[in-house]
């Protein structure tokens, strides 16, 4: 168990190594300049083949070097932020399309500031850009925060005499007015509040929850996505009943309570059932225990958070490692040993209890790796109650025949007997945990830009998996702790034919096809570098104000399309549906269409502070701005969610969530054009 924590914990050190590694080094510094001025100097060491990007970059290309102010007091900016003492490089990049600015090696960027009042001087705030490899294209974020009040001012620095008039003109920078460029276009910013006109942005972020309701809305399936965390804990518990951990210890198990109470058979029968809902409480806590560690709030966020994504890829990879023979992921035994006295010593319903907690313990070994993949994508649901129901699940399956077996002990003469075959059901379930595994190192890249895992990429692995694993179920391929086989089975048979016709099946995905079998799970069809399939819907904006402009100018309506990167259902919809040539053809030449990626990493230019639920909420992230624009406009917050809108972001149709009726598609989309050119009151049908 020593060696395996360790394992363990190198491999995650390792991962966040890997979100760690600085390629370049910044340090920021505040200097006095003389006459009552200082300068913010951000100088930046570059690490041979990696380059930092200037400060004035034409939109559309790499992510420029900018300076965000939140808090300014006691000072102004004086003159704007620029780079000093630092070799500009310009280069064209095809990608781009145009020509821009990066520096190597080192460069210095700085913003001088006016010291108006000492005392009250603050300045808070960060500094943004990115890092990018001309070896490999990889590129990281930079986001370097920093704080500075007076006794951080250099202690040569004195405020210069100045005439009242110019402190008059001193414009002292408020807390998120976003009075760089981008505040020209974002609506958003609200300090300091302005004039509302008819004809600007303002209006598109006004709240219309009413509105859509009384339209209605379909497809709502959150209720379903509950059910299906459920089924598939049940699924694990049914699968954890086939591993060798388990499998023996039914039969020995149930004769040991029905040797206990030989005189009674309805005293063994209770006591199964009581260690049956022992079990299931013991579970259910532990998804109760995950929600508890994390927070409600967290769950969300797990889903495409980087860190987690990477430490939950590691996890899935050690524990398809040990399905497959390499190691046994096993307890102290000296806990097993402590709940089996446990259960001597005791008597009642507790005694039963503490043999609930022995069959967890002893089947650790094969259940772990089950519950830890059922965990992960339960909190990656983001729903509060989604662990405990998948426990629930996990736990009712695996106590039913504990149960039934007791009150029916002649079936246990027909149950097959322990063997090889329960290895192989290990190692199956270690190609599966593989293929799994590669999911969440996709959802990281997706959500964080960085490329590694492209679709073609992402299958070229899970053909390579499922054609081992068929190679495997033919007994071609041989792993620790395997039996002999003299022969192939029938279930295996079919089951090797099944896994190499997958492995068929995404073949011409390489080319583009969409494999809408696995959409839900592989990296969408935009990720791919080549690409013979032109039957995919692109959406025409990715900005919210940009698109909505586009379409008062031209006169259609919009549908809004909230996603993300880790969002399956989404996955799910644009390659089941969206694909659909009848609604293919709406969405292009009917509709203008706009997808808001909720959870884009990408940081915004500044800061914006709004406030929800009575409380200050800093949106940092493109993907906070859209998250927030669906609570603040429309009261929802799960995604996929469809909602279609004139040019004046009012609602004209029902909004819609994720069900792959092409039908109700349609006509979602027919009475939402219906609704725009003949305008209907809100609820009519």
């Amino acid at each position: 168990m020593k060696k395996i924590l360790i394992i363990l914990s190198l491999l995650i050190l390792n991962q966040t190594s890997l979100l760690s590694q600085e390629p370049a080094q910044w340090t920021m510094t505040l200097a006095d300049k003389g006459n009552g001025e200082v300068e913010l100097a951000a100088t930046v060491k570059i690490n041979p083949t990696w380059h930092v990007f200037s400060i004035n970059i034409p939109d559309g290309g790499p992510l420029p070097t900018t300076l965000s102010i939140d808090k300014l007091n006691g000072a102004s900016k004086a003159g704007s932020f620029k780079a000093v003492n630092s070799k500009l490089k310009t280069k064209y990049d095809e990608i781009f399309e145009m020509e821009y600015g990066y520096y190597e090696n080192q460069a210095t960027f700085v913003q001088q500031f006016k010291i108006t009042d000492k005392a009250a001087f603050v300045l808070e705030g960060d500094l943004r850009g990115q890092v990018c490899s001309e070896v490999d294209g990889q590129c990281i974020p930079v986001k370097i925060d920093f704080s500075y009040n007076t006794k951080d001012l250099p202690s040569t620095f004195v405020v210069a005499a100045e005439k009242k008039a110019d402190i008059a003109e001193a414009e002292p920078v408020r807390n998120n007015t976003l009075k760089e460029p981008y505040s020209v276009t974002d609506s958003l910013a609200q300090v300091p509040p302005a004039p509302v006109d008819n004809n600007t942005n303002a209006d598109l972020w006004q709240p219309v929850i009413e509105e859509v309701r009384a339209y209605g809305a379909a497809g709502d399936t959150s209720d379903m996505s509950i059910l299906w965390i459920f089924l598939g804990g049940f699924g694990g518990g049914l699968i954890a009943l086939l591993t060798p951990c388990v499998w023996p210890m039914i039969p020995m198990t149930v004769s040991f309570f029905l040797k206990r109470n030989k005189k009674s058979r309805k005293m063994a029968i209770r006591d199964a059932v009581t260690y049956g809902l022992g079990i299931i409480i013991i579970y259910v806590t532990l998804g109760l225990l995950i929600t508890g560690i994390f927070g409600a709030s967290a769950l969300n966020d797990l889903s495409t958070s980087a860190l987690f994504n990477l430490i939950f890829f590691a996890l899935l990879v050690i524990f398809a490692i040990s399905f497959f023979g390499a190691f046994e992921m096993v307890l102290p035994s000296s806990w097993t040993n402590k709940m089996d006295q446990k259960a001597d010593s005791t008597t009642g319903i507790i005694s039963i209890f503490f043999m609930a907690f022995t069959l967890a313990l002893v089947s650790f070994s094969c259940t772990g790796p089950i519950i830890g993949t059922l965990l992960v994508q339960a909190a990656g649901s983001g729903s509060i109650i989604a662990p405990a129901v998948g426990m629930f699940g996990f736990a009712i399956a695996l106590a039913i025949p504990f149960s039934l077996f007791a009150i029916f002990p002649s079936w246990l003469e027909s149950m097959p007997k322990s063997g090889g075959w329960l290895n192989s059901v290990k190692v199956v379930l270690g190609f599966l945990e593989l293929a799994l595994a590669l999911k969440f190192l996709s959802v990281a890249d997706l959500a964080y830009g960085w490329g590694i895992l492209d679709r073609e990429v992402f299958l070229v692995l899970w053909i390579v998996i499922f054609v081992l694993l068929g190679v495997y179920l033919l007994g071609k391929l041989k792993l620790p702790h395997d039996s002999e086989l003299p022969h192939v089975s029938v279930p295996r048979l079919f089951m090797a034919i099944i896994s190499f016709a997958f492995a068929i099946y995404m073949i011409p995905g390489l080319w583009g096809a969409p494999l809408k079998a696995i959409s839900a799970f592989s990296p969408p069809l935009f990720t791919q570098d080549f690409s013979l399939y032109k039957g995919e819907v692109h959406a025409k904006f990715d900005d919210y104000e940009a698109g909505m402009d586009y379409a008062r100018k031209n006169g259609k309506p919009v549908m809004i399309d909230f996603s993300g990167y880790g969002c399956v259902n989404c996955r799910k919809m644009e390659a089941s549906v969206w694909t659909d040539p009848r609604i293919k053809q709406k969405l292009e030449n009917d509709y203008v269409l706009i997808t808001l990626m909720v959870d884009d990493k990408k940081k915004l230019p500044e800061i914006i502070e709004v406030e929800e639920n009575g409380k200050t909420n800093k949106l940092k992230t493109i993907g906070d701005k859209w998250s927030y624009l669906q609570r603040h406009k429309f009261g929802t917050n799960s995604q996929p969610y469809y909602v279609l809108l004139d040019g004046n972001g009012k609602p004209i149709g029902s909004s819609y969530a994720f069900d792959e009726d092409i039908s109700k598609y349609l006509d979602f989309l027919d009475r939402g054009l219906s609704n725009y050119k003949q305008p209907a009151i809100a609820g009519d049908k």
